[in-house]
C-alpha cells in the first residue's frame, strides 16, 4: 500500500524522514469542467500522479490541497477560487512547516491557473534554501475539460463522468484566445466551460496518458534529485 501522511502516526513519519523521503503534495482545484465532468477534476488527476509516482520512488503524498487561483472560471457555479496572492502563501507556509519533518517537498499541480503564484512561491522558498520542487503534467490537445482530461477522467473516476453531456466547446489553439480569456475569463470564450472536444474520449487513451505524464514525473522527480 503506498504511504499516505494522514493515514500514519507521527512517529512513523518521522522514521520515513530520516530515510529522505520526499513529501509530494497534490493541488488541485475546485473549479468547473464543463457539463460532464466534475469539479474536482484537477485535483483528482494530481492526487493520481502523485500515487503513481510513490508507487516506485521514496514519496509520501500529503492530503491534496483541493482549492487554487481559479477566477478565471468565475461564474460557472460550484467554481471555488481562493485567487493568486492566498494560492502562493498558502504554499510558502505550507512549505515551511513541511520542512520541519522533510528535506524535500514536491508540490505536482493539476491546474493551469496555479501555475504563476506556485512559481513565485518555490522562487522565495527556494531563496529561503528551502529544497522544493514544482511540477505540472503537460500534453497536446485540449486544454481544459476536452478530450484528454476527459480521458483521464474516465480512467480514474469513470462514475463520476456523465459522457451524455460531453460537447465540444471553443477549439480554437490556447495561443489564439488567451487575450480573450485574461479579460473575460473562461465564459467570454465558451458558454459550456469546455476548450476542446471531449467527445470520443476513452478510458483506454486516459491510461496511456497518465502514464506518460507519470514518466515525466519521475524523470523530473530524478533529475531534481541528482541535481540536489
Amino acid at each position: 500500500m503506498m504511504p499516505q501522511l494522514g493515514a500514519l502516526a507521527s512517529p512513523d513519519v518521522a522514521g520515513m524522514a530520516k530515510n529522505g523521503t520526499v513529501l509530494a503534495v497534490p493541488l488541485g482545484s475546485t473549479e468547473q469542467h464543463g457539463r460532464h465532468l466534475p469539479l474536482s477534476t484537477d485535483t483528482d488527476i494530481a492526487i493520481a500522479l502523485c500515487e503513481r509516482l510513490a508507487q516506485v520512488r521514496n514519496v509520501v503524498v500529503a492530503p491534496a490541497v483541493p482549492y487554487g487561483s481559479s477566477g478565471e472560471h468565475a461564474g460557472f457555479a460550484g467554481t471555488l477560487s481562493i485567487g493568486q496572492n492566498a494560492l502562493e502563501l498558502l504554499v510558502i507556509e505550507l512549505c515551511r512547516s513541511a520542512t520541519d519533518t522533510f528535506d524535500l517537498i514536491l508540490f505536482v499541480s493539476g491546474h493551469g491557473g496555479n501555475a504563476e503564484p506556485l512559481a513565485r512561491a518555490v522562487t522565495r522558498l527556494r531563496a529561503e534554501r528551502r529544497r522544493v520542487l514544482a511540477w505540472a503534467p503537460e500534453w497536446d490537445g485540449d486544454p481544459h475539460a476536452g478530450r484528454p482530461e476527459t480521458a483521464m477522467m474516465l480512467a480514474l473516476q469513470p462514475t463520476q463522468v456523465t459522457m451524455m453531456r460531453a460537447e465540444p466547446g471553443d477549439s480554437r489553439p490556447l495561443a489564439e484566445i488567451m487575450p480573450l480569456l485574461r479579460e473575460g475569463g473562461v465564459r467570454a470564450v465558451s458558454a459550456n466551460g469546455v476548450l476542446g472536444d471531449p467527445t470520443g474520449a476513452t478510458a483506454h487513451e486516459g491510461r496511456e496518458l497518465l502514464d506518460a505524464l507519470a514518466a515525466d514525473l519521475r524523470a523530473a522527480v530524478d533529475l531534481w534529485m541528482v541535481a540536489g
